[in-house]
């Protein structure tokens, strides 16, 4: 190939301009560079409200890529032959990307890179979104970690290389290839009606992140550790969507919580210690591939899981009407907003792994379905976590009572008022917007009565959960 041959940058999950290696170092060779996104084979798999968030982020990239000269081509099929295809229109002599480190996106990307490169083309693949490659991350014994506090004592001083800078031109190619157009591909249409509810709470592009991680450095930050718990409060960095399709790298992320800690601010470490986490969920997946489709813990394949995602407990979690307030809750705020606050993520998790007794696979394929966050990597580790199969030091037998959680992180019951309509009166707004939100086929009116006792008492599911537990030999 010419030295002067276009590169073909493959865009995926970094849909930003600032910190993206493989951008940067086209744009420092001078030569004509190509940006595409491939609508692939695992792009494809992604859950409704994950897929409807990407096709906004890709559309907000476009055009970020426009008001910088540059275009950003659209092309849907298996990514080797789009790929292939891209070259031979283009002439390109390369074709560079960034990591990505789950299972299925990492046998795609092997393929690709031995394909490419036994045609002679450049196939380059530059560090992804994650702060330490996950091979470089080691034991003093030369292992991986297995338990996240030697993990955090390991990785917490570590230098972190410094954010490159934002690309504002890239050179044109002489002629660029065809593209799709993004409104063909209809990335929203399993989401039905539900798309304009959850539209209107999306954190959408590289600007809108910058800007969110800005306001909560200067406003939100300090007390980060007092408040990031209180479910009814803004007390989280809303970090997690701008990170899953890379609108901002984990590296200025990173840099911006160290210098707040710098400053003094107190609640930084545990802001980058959450950082750290995303790190071990990847850390994990990397070396632990089942981490993502069975059991983390081998010696819990046994546990008599209940398996039935269609069984009324399930249908009465997924729907956010277990009689369990605060489950409920944050069922509905997913359906509304396309993400859960945290400390409400572990107590549906445990609700239906523990008091359900339901398999943590059919909680945590649903949460690829509903979220607009969703992170193979966190959501495989946070299920796991919870159900008690996954890298956890705590006892397995732990098991979050959803009462004594609602007084200790919302108290005057702020979170559950904002989220449920039949249960009070003069309903909020973003409570009725539930019943906008969710599947027709469910028959769900805001004039329903709110069940009067919960599917499974509290009481009587933690008996059920220790008594499975204690005929089980861990």
């Amino acid at each position: 190939m010419p030295e002067d041959s276009p590169i073909i940058v493959w865009i995926r999950r970094d849909l930003r301009l600032s910190d993206h290696a493989a951008l940067s170092e086209a744009a420092g060779t001078g030569r004509p560079v190509v940006p595409v996104f491939i609508l692939d084979e695992v792009v494809e798999k992604t859950g409704a409200a994950a897929k409807f968030r990407f096709g906004l982020g890709i559309g907000a990239f476009q055009e970020r890529m426009e008001g910088i000269g540059s275009r950003l081509i659209l092309r849907r099929g298996k990514a080797l032959e789009v790929l292939r295809a891209l070259v031979e229109e283009t002439g390109a002599g390369a074709v560079w990307w960034q990591r990505a480190y789950d299972p299925e996106a990492q046998g795609r990307d092997r393929e690709v890179k031995a394909a490419l490169k036994e045609d002679g083309v450049d196939a380059r693949s530059f560090a992804g979104h994650v702060l330490f490659e996950p091979w470089t991350v080691e034991t003093g014994a030369g292992g991986f970690y297995k338990v996240f506090t030697p993990f955090w004592k390991a990785v917490r001083g570590r230098a972190v290389t410094e954010p490159l800078p934002t690309v504002t031109e890239l050179k044109a190619p002489d002629a660029w290839p065809e593209s799709d157009k993004l409104d063909d591909w209809k990335m929203g249409a399993a989401m039905r009606r539900g798309a304009s509810v959850v539209a209107g709470h999306a954190l959408v592009g590289e600007e809108a992140a910058r800007g969110r991680l800005g306001a909560f450095m200067s406003h939100g930050i300090a007390e980060y550790g007092d408040r990031r718990n209180l479910a009814g409060e803004d007390g989280t960095s809303g970090m997690s969507e701008p990170l899953t399709y890379g609108e901002i790298s984990p590296a200025t992320c990173w840099h911006a919580g160290m210098r707040a800690r710098d400053d003094g601010k107190r609640g930084a470490e545990t802001w980058l210690k959450e950082l750290a986490w995303r790190e071990f969920a990847y850390h994990l997946l990397h070396h632990t591939p089942r981490l993502a489709t069975g059991n983390w813990r081998e010696d819990w394949d046994g546990f008599p899981w209940r398996e039935d995602a269609g069984s009324e407990a399930v249908t009465a979690w997924k729907q956010g009407r277990t009689g369990v307030p605060f489950v409920d809750a944050a069922m509905r705020e997913m359906y509304v907003t396309g993400r859960m606050h945290n400390r409400a993520r572990m107590i549906v998790a445990s609700y239906l792994t523990k008091h359900l007794l339901t398999h943590w696979k059919i909680g945590m394929d649903w949460f690829a379905d509903c979220l607009t966050d969703w992170d193979p990597a966190s959501n495989a580790l946070g299920w796991q976590w919870t159900a008690g199969s996954g890298p956890d030091a705590a006892p397995y037998f732990r098991i979050f009572n959803p009462e004594t959680q609602a007084e200790k992180f919302d108290l005057d019951a702020v979170y559950r008022r904002r989220w449920i309509a039949e249960a009070y009166a003069n309903p909020t707004k973003t409570a009725l917007s539930y019943f906008d939100a969710v599947p027709q086929s469910w028959g769900l009116e805001p004039d329903a009565d709110y069940p009067d006792a919960p599917i499974v008492a509290l009481d009587e599911g933690r008996k059920l959960a220790l008594a499975a537990y204690e005929n089980r030999d861990f």
